[in-house]
């Protein structure tokens, strides 16, 4: 719009097996409102940045420290009740392989469907508990969203959409990413949730 100016641009790294990802695609749109910032999807594929830095998930990583999957629970109540995110759930699936629906954004946004489509898979994945990793699954889902699923779904196999999706994680690695949620502002990462204030604070400048 007219004398509306864009500050600066929060770069999202970006995967739908996130939970935390999901919650803070939630609150980003508030960051944005406030600070005047673009918020720009990067799709990355957290499996593969996990292998590349020798990472593992909370799960896997915290499972035997007594205490600490409790208080990360704990934690994301609290960030939900915040916000008010009472759509959430998590998923029953966890952990989904989400390569298909990765590529699936990326078909989406050359197809200028971007926005529809995160929505229906965020709330598949994070509101009613699909099984996103199953494509006839994933074919009901964007169908009932209005979009054409069987040609995202027939784009993922492009060639040049699953090379996207390498580089963008190549890419992500080489700057340091290390897991999801990791944002960029300004060339300064930020990792986490709850980053999220530090984020809006750069944003801001």
């Amino acid at each position: 719009m007219d004398g509306d100016l864009v500050m600066s641009t929060i770069e999202f790294i970006f995967d739908f097996g996130s939970p935390n990802a999901y919650l803070s695609w939630k609150v980003l749109p508030e960051i944005a409102a406030r600070t005047g910032a673009a918020v720009s999807l990067t799709p990355c594929l957290l499996g593969g940045i996990f292998k590349a830095t020798n990472n593992r998930s909370p799960m896997e990583a915290f499972g035997e420290v007594r205490g600490k999957l409790d208080y990360e629970r704990l934690e994301t109540q609290r960030f939900v009740k915040k916000h008010g995110l009472s759509s959430f759930r998590f998923n029953p699936h966890f952990p989904v392989n989400t390569l298909l629906i990765m590529r699936g954004l990326i078909a989406a946004r050359h197809a200028s469907v971007e926005g529809p489509y995160v929505a229906a898979v965020q709330a598949a994945m994070w509101e009613t508990g699909e099984k996103m990793d199953d494509p006839e699954v994933v074919a009901r889902v964007l169908s009932a969203a209005g979009l054409d699923a069987a040609a995202l779904i027939a784009a993922t196999s492009d060639p040049d959409v699953k090379a996207e999706l390498v580089a963008n994680t190549e890419s992500a690695v080489a700057h340091g990413v290390f897991g999801i949620p990791t944002f960029f502002v300004g060339g300064e990462m930020f990792f986490g949730k709850d980053r999220l204030g530090q984020v809006e604070e750069a944003a801001s400048l």
